[in-house]
């Protein structure tokens, strides 16, 4: 499950990062230390820029709205249950299918949250379970390039809107013990096959996802204030200390 998360970087340095040929943003990308469904964010993705046969996929920058939503949906609502695909089964489930085979794109991220279920809170309700969130990230402090999946769905009043979700894989045993799954990651080496629209057989684009390893991210306790979408900035992704304004205590790293 990823459920939040955080993009902070500029739009110049994703323009840089990912090679981008059109930046299709049409104003500057605000930091995100709390990324929810129904949000927008910043993706990479290829296609033909023009319109013809003869149009060439182009690498582009955009902004799509989280929560995929299949272009048979009658309105965006089933985008909000529609945050993240399992990676293992997305090529073959109906709502992703499509998307799977030509529709990938590559969702920046500085890190994402996992919620801790605290010792001894698993067998009560889950509105009940103490939790404490996890900060997630690579500890080399690159950019995370989530694997996702678009689509385009027009609405009744014929305009197109862009939409997307997040595939997410097992969560190595490092990791696993915050929260089973995690999202997966493309290495940079296998961002433009992933991202290649005429690449559409589906064990080859299975072949290029490949679990973390373990040992590549680092984990810390965060604020409880993350719990709240209407909290957002830095403060966020700082480790919680003792006796925060949130009333949060530290909590142990794994």
């Amino acid at each position: 499950m990823c459920g939040r998360y955080a993009t902070a970087r500029a739009r110049t340095e994703l323009l840089d990062e990912f090679q981008v040929r059109l930046d299709a943003v049409d104003k500057e990308l605000e930091p995100d230390y709390n990324v929810a469904p129904t949000k927008q964010v910043p993706a990479i993705l290829e296609r033909p820029a023009g319109e013809g046969e003869d149009a060439e996929p182009v690498r582009q920058l955009r902004t799509l709205r989280w929560g995929l939503v299949p272009s048979w949906a009658k309105d965006l609502s089933i985008g909000s249950r529609m945050i993240n695909a399992r990676a293992e089964t997305a090529h073959e489930k109906p709502s992703y299918r499509r998307a799977f085979a030509k529709r990938r794109c590559l969702l920046p991220a500085d890190g994402y949250f996992e919620w801790y279920v605290m010792e001894g809170q698993e067998g009560l309700d889950k509105k009940k379970q103490r939790k404490q969130p996890f900060f997630i990230h690579p500890k080399d402090g690159g950019v995370m390039a989530m694997a996702g999946l678009y689509e385009l769905w027009k609405s009744p009043e014929d305009e197109w809107v862009w939409t997307c979700t997040v595939l997410t894989t097992d969560a190595p045993d490092d990791l696993g013990r915050i929260h089973d799954r995690m999202p997966m990651i493309v290495e940079p080496g296998r961002w433009e096959a992933w991202l290649d629209p005429d690449l559409t057989d589906a064990d080859e684009v299975r072949s290029l996802l490949v679990p973390a390893m373990a040992g590549t991210m680092d984990a810390y306790a965060v604020s409880k204030a993350v719990n709240n979408v209407k909290n957002n900035g830095p403060e966020l992704i700082q480790p919680a200390v003792s006796g925060d304004s949130s009333g949060n205590r530290s909590e142990p790293m794994f």
